[in-house]
C-alpha cells in the first residue's frame, strides 16, 4: 500500500522562550500566528501555503544535528541585509556555490538553525 500524502509540511523546532520566540519569526521572518495549544505551542503559518511553523517551549534545547529548515528566497542578498538589520545571527557570509545556489544560515534565539537559499540554476529549455 502506497503512502497518501496531503500537500502540507510542518517544522517542527523547540524553544526556551515561546514568547520571545513567536515575536522573532513574526518580526524576523513575517510568519503569522495559526493557533497555540495549552501555553506551551505555537504554530505559524509560512509565506508557503501547506508550510508552517511549530514551535514547543523546553527547558533546554539542545544544539547541533537535526533538519535546518531552508527558505528560498528571489534575492539572497536583500535576506542577507534583512536579518542583519534585526540583530540575528549568521553562520558567516553568503556561500555561494558557482551557478548552483547560494545560502546564507542564521540562527532563532535559541540557536536553532535556518538557512536562506538563492537558486542560482538556469531553467531547463
Amino acid at each position: 500500500m502506497a503512502l497518501k500524502f496531503v500537500h502540507e509540511v510542518t517544522a517542527s523546532m523547540a524553544v526556551t522562550d515561546l514568547e520571545r520566540s513567536v515575536a522573532w519569526y513574526r518580526s524576523v521572518l513575517g510568519f503569522k500566528e495559526m493557533h497555540r495549544g495549552d501555553g506551551s505551542f505555537c504554530e505559524l503559518s509560512t509565506h508557503m501555503t501547506g508550510v508552517n511553523i511549530v514551535i514547543s517551549q523546553r527547558e533546554q534545547v539542545s544544539q547541533g544535528g537535526g533538519a535546518t529548515p531552508v527558505w528560498t528566497v528571489t534575492d539572497i542578498a536583500a535576506a542577507h541585509a534583512h536579518v542583519r538589520e534585526a540583530g540575528v545571527r549568521t553562520d558567516g557570509g553568503v556561500r555561494d556555490i558557482p551557478g548552483v545556489v547560494k545560502l546564507l544560515t542564521f540562527f532563532d534565539p535559541d540557536g536553532n538553525p535556518l538557512m536562506f537559499a538563492q537558486n542560482m540554476m538556469q531553467p531547463a529549455e
